[in-house]
Parts: structure tokens; C-alpha cells; sequence
């Protein structure tokens, strides 16, 4: 929930929501109210009317005007809806269609009321005017409302059914809103996606507008073509570094091999071939850095085709066991079933090769080695009995010439399980090491 609330997405389509439910409401509720308003200003004239004409009566033939007058109104078939009540100053009633006055009813302004009319079976809604005339006779004179409230009331009804529409709508347009959102963001999020799995070729597609994703798609696009540059000539210069590095180092071991032959003493030969092993361990830090900085940039993609990780693991474990027993250990093959994926075999090899060797080195008991399937990738596992690696030193064990103090005992640079981590990388996966209890575990993953 608290990852949703935060779906900028998710905020623009409630946002939309909110809008259409805030028009829609205004709107409705406008319409009612200006119905209503109008329903009893005209039911207010109606009685505004009769009162005057019932007025006029009074003042042309008193009382007994009035009450002829109000009986003539309420004969009239086209007037069904009239209320009409004049009683005496005596307070009998003298004529009209209300048994007898409203004990609610303000003399003055209008109201509205519900009472019955005679002969009525059920309580009418009605808009009255209480007149008191100077002789001390009363006067109501009124317009019956219900089919108007009706109408209102059925209004409403209609009102809550839009409501209900324009919910269903506002959801859809907020749905709408947002999967058109995603749908632009998402080829820039697939692209960029493409790119860091090392497809340097991939582009945002662009539809020739003129917004916003345009806009962004045609940024990303430009610092691609960047990058696509900047790795080409990263290339370029790593394989001029390495030839140019590897020169030298040739005609200096070519020198250490004339020096070692015309050495004549004992300790002129054992020095000469110290510094022949550490042009060696030079020229291989060389090689295993050069590897790290291709496959973090993405070169050797090209490369990939169906590799056979099983049998491959299979092949190494077997390079690795004479140098197993020299030291006391053994390699055992997990067998995970064949498994195949597109990969660059070369460097899934070394990688493997690094993991062992790196078992080897540090571990202890039993060295086993596997293939496991799960949804979406496969991991090479390489697992020892010896003493492990504290969870707080792992990340430094990852790390460019990363050595712990227990293995600055061994021979190495610190660049075998960065060339791993850099290799599962180019593969769309990662390196993670783990406790065996006891021992170590590093997975490498790779994606399929």
C-alpha cells in the first residue's frame, strides 16, 4: 500500500478521478438546486395571485364578496392545485378547501407547509400565505407543490443514478489516464531496461510530437547515442592498452628467459625467475582487469549462443580435481539436469573457473558445484565447508582488488569474483555469496 500511495501513476489517475466526481457533483447538485428554487418561486407567484385576486374581492364587496369570489376559484376545473381558506372574525370558516388554519403558518411571508385538503385522503405539500384583513378576517391563500416535490424527488433519484455513471466513468477516465501514462513511460523503461542488459543498440521509439514523453524519450535517446559512443571508444581503447601493455611485457619475460639462461649462479636464476612469476601475475592482473572493464560495459554480448551450463560445470569441475587432491579437497558435481542457455561461454567459463578456484583456495571439506532452475533465471552454485566470510566483509570481497587478511596468504589480486560479479551482469543476473553452515556460498545468477 505504502509503495501504491507513492505510484506517481497512481496519484495522476486519482487525481483525474477526483476532478470528474468534483464536476460531475457541482453540476448535479447546480441543476437541483436551481430546480428546486424555481418550483417554489412559481408555486409562491401562483399564491401571490390568488391572494391579490381574493384582495381585490374584499375590497370591492366586503366579506361577502371574498367569500364568493374564493367559492367561484375553487369551482374552477382549471385551477386543481389552488388552496383557499378565509375565516371569520369570529373564527368560523366561511369558505374554502382547508378544514381549518395551519396552527404553522406565519402571517406575512410565504411558507411551506403539508397539510390535507378536504376530501383528501393523504397530506399535500403546499407554499401558503397567511393574510390578516383589517375587519379581523384571516386569509390563506396557497399553491399545492406535491407533484413539483415529486418531480424534485425523482430528480434526485436521477441525480444519485449520474452519480453512480459518473463514478464508473471517473474511474474509467482515471484508468484510462494511467495506463496511457504507462503505456508512454513504459517503452522508455523497456529501452532503458534493453541498455542495461547490455543492448547499447536499443532507442526510445518517438511518435513525432511535441510533449512532454516526446521530450524525454528524445533526452534519453541523445545520452544512449552518448554512451554507445563513449563504450566504442572505452573498446577501442582497452584493446590498444592491452596490446600496448602486453608488448612489453612479452620482450620483458623474453629478456627474464636470455637473463635465467645466462645466469650462472643459483641465486641469480631463483631471482630472475621470482621476477618471471611476477611479470606473469602481472600480465594476468592486466588480462582479468581488461575482462572486468569489457564485461561491465556491456562487450561480449554479441557473443552470446546456447551454452550448456551443466555440462560446462561439469568440464571445470573435472580441469579442478587434480588440484583438489593435491591440496586435500574434494569436487562434487550437483547434478541439476541439462540445462541451456544463450551466454557467452568463454566468459561463463572463467567465471566458474574463479568460483572454484576461489573455493579451493579458501575453503575447506567438500567443494560442491551446481546448476539450479528457478522462474526466470538459473544460478551456478559453488558451495565449501571451510570458514566462510562474515556478512559485513562480502561487499569488500566483491570489490576491485578486494582481499580479506585471510586470503592475503594466497596468490591473487583481488579481481576473481569482481570478474564473477562483472560476467553475471553481462548476463542479466548477480553475484551473491552466502553462509553454508558452515562455509561459503556464491550464486551466480543468470537470466533467461
Amino acid at each position: 500500500m505504502i509503495r501504491w500511495s507513492r505510484s506517481a501513476t497512481l496519484r495522476f489517475a486519482a487525481l483525474v478521478f477526483a476532478l470528474q466526481i468534483a464536476g460531475s457533483a457541482v453540476v448535479l447538485l447546480t441543476v437541483r438546486s436551481i430546480t428546486e428554487k424555481q418550483l417554489t418561486a412559481n408555486a409562491t407567484d401562483e399564491a401571490g395571485r390568488l391572494r391579490a385576486t381574493l384582495l381585490d374581492g374584499w375590497a370591492s364587496g366586503g366579506v361577502d364578496r371574498l367569500v364568493r369570489v374564493a367559492e367561484a376559484r375553487l369551482d374552477r376545473s382549471d385551477r386543481p392545485q389552488s388552496v383557499v381558506l378565509v375565516i371569520g372574525r369570529d373564527g368560523r370558516v366561511l369558505a374554502g378547501n382547508v378544514a381549518a388554519w395551519p396552527p404553522n403558518v406565519v402571517i406575512g411571508p410565504p411558507s411551506t407547509i403539508e397539510i390535507f385538503r378536504v376530501a383528501r385522503s393523504q397530506p399535500e405539500a403546499m407554499r401558503v400565505i397567511g393574510t390578516v384583513l383589517p375587519d379581523g378576517t384571516r386569509l390563506l391563500t396557497g399553491h399545492v407543490i406535491e407533484g413539483e416535490l415529486a418531480f424534485v424527488g425523482a430528480m434526485e433519484a436521477a441525480m444519485v443514478a449520474a452519480m453512480v455513471v459518473a463514478l464508473l466513468l471517473a474511474a474509467l477516465a482515471g484508468w484510462a489516464a494511467a495506463r496511457l501514462i504507462a503505456a508512454r513511460l513504459g517503452r522508455t523503461a523497456q529501452t532503458v531496461a534493453a541498455v542495461t542488459a547490455g543492448d547499447l543498440a536499443q532507442r526510445v521509439a518517438l511518435d513525432g510530437g511535441n510533449d512532454a514523453f516526446e521530450a524525454l524519450g528524445r533526452s534519453v535517446n541523445a545520452m544512449l547515442d552518448r554512451i554507445a559512443m563513449l563504450v566504442g571508444e572505452l573498446k577501442l581503447a582497452t584493446d590498444g592498452l592491452a596490446h600496448d601493455l602486453r608488448s612489453p611485457l612479452t620482450r620483458l619475460r623474453a629478456t627474464l628467459e636470455r637473463a635465467l639462461a645466462a645466469a650462472e649462479s643459483e641465486e641469480g636464476r631463483v631471482a630472475v625467475l621470482r621476477a618471471m612469476d611476477e611479470g606473469d601475475r602481472l600480465l594476468g592482473m592486466l588480462d582479468t582487469a581488461l575482462r572486468i572493464t569489457r564485461a561491465e560495459a556491456g562487450i561480449g554480448r554479441e557473443a552470446f549462443q546456447p551454452v550448456d551450463l551443466s555440462a560446462l560445470v561439469a568440464d571445470v569441475a573435472d580441469m579442478f580435481e587434480p588440484l583438489a587432491e593435491d591440496r586435500g579437497l574434494a569436487i562434487r558435481v550437483v547434478d541439476g539436469g541439462g540445462v541451456t542457455v544463450p551466454a557467452n561461454r568463454e566468459m561463463i567459463g572463467q567465471a566458474v573457473a574463479n568460483m572454484v578456484d576461489n573455493a579451493l583456495k579458501y575453503g575447506a571439506g567438500v567443494i560442491r558445484v551446481g546448476v539450479e532452475q528457478a522462474e526466470g533465471s538459473v544460478a551456478i552454485i559453488v558451495a565449501d565447508d571451510g570458514p566462510g566470510i562474515p556478512p559485513d566483509r562480502r561487499d569488500d570481497a566483491l570489490r576491485r582488488f578486494g582481499r580479506l587478511d585471510a586470503a592475503r596468504t594466497e596468490s591473487g589480486a583481488g579481481l576473481g569474483l569482481s570478474l564473477v560479479a562483472a560476467v553475471a551482469h553481462l548476463h542479466g543476473g548477480t553475484l551473491e555469496l552466502g553462509d553454508n553452515a558452515p562455509g561459503l556460498v556464491a550464486r551466480m545468477t543468470i537470466a533467461v
